[in-house]
């Protein structure tokens, strides 16, 4: 079952977006293997490959802070489906996880709820394992 308290969060985090250019603002949270939560938000930039997806900016939070291993992430979009990560995003998690199972849920303004994994998402990554 999805922590309430994640959803909170990674909402939380796109109120601080910076997205003037798309107006679509996201945010995410994820929990590394030693229980701890980051959020992040997008950051865009007038270059769009500078730009920064949410669910990047808090895995680049944990690792900041020393975390590693990412055992769920949860990304909220202000839409009435749920929005999965980007591919970019999809190996950035991949990168981090122990293992395929990360568990990774989409959320949004609908009770609609995108419930997969790392894994199931992106069966082929880039990867040293």
């Amino acid at each position: 079952m999805l922590d309430q308290s994640l959803i909170k969060a990674a909402k939380q985090a796109a109120s601080n977006s910076y997205s003037p250019y798309s107006q679509f603002k996201v945010g995410a949270c994820v929990v590394t293997d030693d229980g701890n939560h980051y959020s992040g938000t997008n950051v865009e930039n007038a270059s769009l490959g500078l730009t920064i997806c949410a669910e990047r900016s808090a895995i680049c939070q944990a690792i900041s802070q020393g975390s590693r291993g990412l055992q769920t992430v949860v990304v909220y979009t202000p839409t009435k489906t749920p929005t999965a990560p980007c591919g970019a995003c999809r190996q950035f998690i991949r990168e981090f996880s122990k293992g395929v199972d990360t568990r990774i849920f989409s959320v949004c303004d609908s009770d609609d709820v995108l419930d997969t994994t790392i894994n199931h998402l992106l069966p082929h990554a880039f990867s040293d394992f």
